[in-house]
């Protein structure tokens, strides 16, 4: 590079001209005697002390126009007053711009720094989201809604694999698979899982044959799982959207989108949004739950066992109530169900995980929204990596920050975990009760959960009583009433049948929607105490037609 004629400090290098007067000094200086020279020299030295013309130690204290003439021959116009106060203006203020200058060039600098970072996590963002996301990542600042069904509803299908994990056998399978559904409008949620070991009909041949369990299928609807393979990730988008039309059709609903998580995403995700989730284990033993299945984790031998996982063990041992899971034992408490003597608290064995896991699911996300992850730059960094490598999806860039919202917004208590096991649906070897290959009571079950009329939802069962002496008004009743969505548990007569108007009495304070529907449907008040039969614990209200119903027929 070549070098600047003035250095950066203001000083002036030499200029051709000196050089040369230096050397001409020198030259004339060295031809002559030892007495000649000093002679010269103090010649040389007395010439230099004489001062020049103009340049004398009272220079400036003359009239500075009077100098000026001296050196320019020229004219010089005096300066007025205020011209001069502002020249000493100027120059006092010399020392503050250079300050400015400074503190600008700093706060510049800072900036710089800042956006570097800033410019560092969006690169993570955007690679995260092209791994992650459809549609380009532009796109995250659009705000989309969801696709919904007939219900108003956005229904998403979350597979579970172990595919990242190298002793894992089987890694391929979908053992966890669960539905999750949203209002987007209403701000609910409802949750269920598809068990593993459902029996299916695969329409096409698989490893396994025609038919088999479900959570095969994923797998066998290509042959692409090698992440090398340039067509890997089509391929991984062509069984997200097989997998979603299968399920779908087999629950009787419509999925809209798909999303795959591999082995580590708990525990990756938990310890990005501070290391530990809060739970309540709700177990059918008195104990809790207890899986001996990953005491290897607590030590090779029976001390060493109990030494690291006190007071027993046992690596997964927790008694019934609140409890608070760091994210390795998330992980693993999400793929506990009691296979491996001894055990307790998992005689449901995969419906008792699967519940676990529909409660690990919930907790991760109350505990974002409370610790504020997302206004923490290095929770958010941890998050983008953890998601960006074990989960794989359908949803698009423009559809993130709707997703976001309703999340934030969603009540906790507005979040529904379905059990059809519980329910009487599902059989304790995965199977509808109905029989295999049948699903029909599955579809009416998950038809009435999530529809867009709230009495069919609550689904809550109804007594009907006849309290007049026209025979049949009250089955001519029940029938209306089932026809327009109720739930109509029995009918029967009341104790008498003097009622001149239709009595409703609810039992406890739940299914609110039903009751007010009711109330408006019959033009009275709802009733809270005892109504005039006995009634079992599964009934929330008892409807006594009355006289005045007949004038409505």
């Amino acid at each position: 590079m070549k070098k600047n004629k003035f250095s950066t400090d203001g000083f002036i290098s030499k200029r051709p001209s000196d050089r040369i007067k230096s050397q001409q000094i020198s030259s004339t200086h060295s031809s002559f005697s030892k007495s000649e020279r000093d002679i010269s020299l103090s010649s040389l030295d007395n010439e230099l002390k004489k001062p020049k013309p103009g340049y004398g130690s009272d220079y400036f204290g003359t009239d500075l126009p009077a100098k000026l003439e001296e050196i320019t021959d020229k004219p010089t116009k005096k300066l007025s007053r205020r011209q001069r106060r502002r020249l000493e203006k100027r120059a006092a203020k010399k020392p503050h711009r250079l300050i400015f200058r400074i503190l600008k060039w700093f706060l510049i600098i800072i900036l710089l720094a800042g956006l570097s970072i800033g410019g560092y996590e969006a690169y993570k963002l955007i690679l995260a989201g092209k791994n992650v996301f459809q549609g380009s990542i532009i796109d995250i600042f659009n705000n989309q809604p969801l696709k919904e069904d007939k219900n108003g509803r956005s229904n998403f299908l979350i597979l579970g694999t172990s595919e990242d994990d190298p002793g894992h056998q089987a890694s391929y399978l979908t053992d966890s698979i669960m539905v999750l559904s949203v209002d987007q409008n209403n701000k609910n949620v409802f949750i269920f899982s598809v068990p593993r070991d459902l029996q299916v009909e695969y329409g096409m041949a698989c490893p396994e044959g025609y038919s088999g369990k479900i959570n095969s299928y994923y797998d066998c609807v290509n042959d692409v799982s090698d992440d090398t393979d340039e067509n890997a990730a089509s391929a991984e988008q062509e069984r997200l959207l097989a997998m979603q039309d299968f399920v779908g059709g087999i629950y009787g609903i419509d999925i809209q989108y798909s999303v795959h998580v591999n082995y580590t995403v708990v525990r990756d995700v938990i310890n990005a949004i501070g290391g530990s989730i809060n739970i309540t284990i709700e177990s059918q033993d008195s104990r809790g739950q207890m899986d001996s299945n990953f005491d290897w984790k607590c030590g090779a031998s029976y001390w060493d066992r109990i030494e690291n996982c006190p007071p027993s063990g046992h690596y997964i041992d927790y008694s019934n109530g609140d409890v608070t899971l760091d994210a390795e034992h998330a992980l693993y408490l999400a793929q506990a169900r009691g296979d491996a003597a001894p055990t307790y608290g998992f005689e449901r064995s995969n419906f008792d995980r699967e519940v676990n896991q529909r409660k690990i699911l919930v907790a991760i996300r109350d505990k974002a929204l409370s610790s504020g992850v997302l206004t923490n730059l290095g929770a958010v960094t941890s998050l983008i990596d953890a998601l960006g490598s074990n989960l794989r999806t359908n949803i698009q860039t423009d559809e993130i920050r709707t997703i976001l919202s309703i999340a934030s917004e969603v009540k906790a208590a507005d979040i529904h975990s379905l059990d059809m096991n519980k329910d009487g649906i599902m059989g304790s070897d995965g199977n509808p009760v109905a029989g295999v290959y049948n699903y029909s009571d599955i579809q009416d079950y998950i038809a009435k959960k999530l529809s867009s009329n709230p009495v069919v939802s609550e689904d809550a069962p109804i007594v009907v009583l006849n309290g007049t002496d026209q025979a049949g008004l009250g089955q001519s009743k029940a029938n209306e009433l089932q026809a327009a969505g109720y739930n109509i548990y029995y009918v029967d007569s009341a104790p008498d049948d003097t009622y001149t108007t239709t009595e409703i009495y609810q039992i406890g304070s739940s299914s609110s929607s039903t009751a007010s529907a009711l109330s408006k449907l019959f033009g009275v008040t709802i009733k809270t105490t005892e109504p005039p039969i006995a009634v079992d614990g599964t009934t929330q209200f008892v409807v006594v037609i009355g006289s005045d119903a007949i004038s409505q027929d």
